[in-house]
């Protein structure tokens, strides 16, 4: 059959369904760049609006994984499991909790993104390690894989290419925080991987794409339902992104704060989501010890020591895992103070990842060139009491001008009221195939 773009994004636009074959020819033409960026955008966005049948959102996954090669590591004994975010605000979890599972004997073939909107990608937070390369071929990727049991990359020009354009395409055109394009994306990647299992983390809150939980549970069992039509395990965790997690938001800052896990010093709540994700992957990977081998890990230096092993196979410098003051800072510095005594009762995640994105941890467009050193540290968590004057945060930048354009937006992220409140817990629930 003969397609145009331009019909096909008017059906769509207007609430009718594609049919597989406009599906395969859209995400072909895409691909091989016959379809432009704008002609996409407004795809995505028409998707954004109008949504997609369970019968689109197969046939769009499929065509997605197919777009390039699909890996096969079959040579590799050792369970194959792998975590994916929907992205948070100081969500660093994978980078603790890959080289933790790896060395109980999982093996663990990251495939990560870049920031998208008001959230870190795992990639730029990894690149701040001086010589980190996350473009590997995948010859590289097998072998690093196969020798150290765990790989820390994106998304190669061979493997799903279709949505490493629509990836940064979506970031840049206000079409991230859609149900279909979400599941799809992580799916395609995460399939592609050749898997034995997928750990999901489905953010809900002010900070997550996903506002409420009625769409977090939509999301969760749409990728669940995906990963079990694939023979893939796949279970699902719906977390808390009201307020960032830990204390550290921006690149290099997060980097510091993962190895501060992998120490054994973390903030608890870093700690806790990562050994809860990580019992879970052991689990799946029907390796025995749980906690308890998780944290003798941690203990006898075993995790930490992973980390930098994976570092130097990917071409990384070790010496700022071994001393995290060599990260790049930004060289000025300035404190957010609270306005009067009492408690916080809201740190506002999103206000906090926006205002770090606009003073260049992220990118507001697709071209922009992150600033790895610029971040945020948040001392004022909900619960905390607090005087006037006291610091609720420390701002990392590079351009006075931009900060000060700023100020008043990150100021507005806390309430202090009179009576403390408690956060609520991280955890909301777990989705896995029995439940959808």
């Amino acid at each position: 059959m003969s397609f145009t773009a331009i019909e096909l994004i008017q059906t769509k636009r207007d609430g009718d369904e594609l049919s597989p074959e406009a599906i395969k020819w859209l995400v072909h033409g895409y691909t091989e760049g016959t379809i432009p960026d704008y002609q996409m955008s407004a795809m995505a966005m028409a998707i954004f609006f109008s949504g997609m049948t369970p019968g689109e959102l197969a046939v769009w996954t499929e065509a997605m994984l197919h777009s390039g090669e699909v890996m096969d590591f079959s040579m590799i004994a050792k369970p194959k499991i792998d975590k994916h975010s929907t992205g948070g605000v100081g969500d660093k979890i994978s980078i603790p909790l890959v080289p933790l599972v790896a060395c109980c004997g999982v093996a663990i073939p990251m495939i990560s993104g870049r920031g998208l909107g008001h959230t870190g990608g795992t990639l730029d937070k990894l690149e701040t390690i001086t010589g980190f390369k996350t473009s590997l071929d995948p010859y590289t990727f097998r072998r690093i894989l196969q020798e150290h049991g765990l790989v820390l990359a994106g998304q190669s020009h061979t493997i799903v290419p279709a949505d490493r354009k629509l990836y940064a395409l979506r970031d840049a055109s206000g079409t991230v925080p859609s149900i279909p394009l979400i599941a799809s994306s992580i799916m395609s990647k995460k399939l592609a991987e050749g898997l034995d299992g997928l750990l999901l983390d489905v953010k809900v809150g002010s900070g997550a794409f996903m506002k409420d939980l009625d769409h977090a549970r939509q999301l969760a069992r749409t990728m669940v339902g995906i990963g079990a039509s694939h023979k893939v395990e796949t279970v699902a965790y719906i977390t808390r992104m009201d307020q960032p997690l830990g204390a550290e938001i921006g690149n290099a800052n997060e980097i510091a704060e993962s190895i501060d896990v992998l120490r054994g010093e973390g903030p608890s709540d870093v700690t806790e989501l990562t050994m809860i994700f990580a019992e879970a992957m052991l689990e799946m990977g029907g390796i025995d010890g749980g906690r308890e081998r998780l944290e003798e890990a941690i203990e006898s230096g075993a995790a930490l020591a992973k980390f930098r092993e994976a570092a130097i196979a990917h071409g990384g410098d070790p010496a700022s895992i071994d001393d995290p003051s060599l990260l790049p800072r930004a060289p000025l510095v300035d404190t957010v103070t609270a306005p009067r005594d009492g408690y916080v009762t809201r740190c506002d995640a999103l206000v906090i990842g926006v205002t770090a994105t606009r003073l260049g941890a992220g990118r507001e467009l697709k071209k922009d060139k992150i600033d790895p050193g610029v971040g945020i540290t948040v001392m004022g968590k909900v619960g905390s009491k607090v005087k006037e004057g006291d610091p609720l945060a420390r701002v990392r930048f590079a351009d006075s001008e931009r900060w000060e354009s700023h100020r008043e937006l990150l100021e507005s992220a806390w309430v202090i009221e009179d009576s403390p409140i408690t956060a609520s817990p991280l955890v909301v629930e777990r989705i896995d195939r029995n439940a959808i």
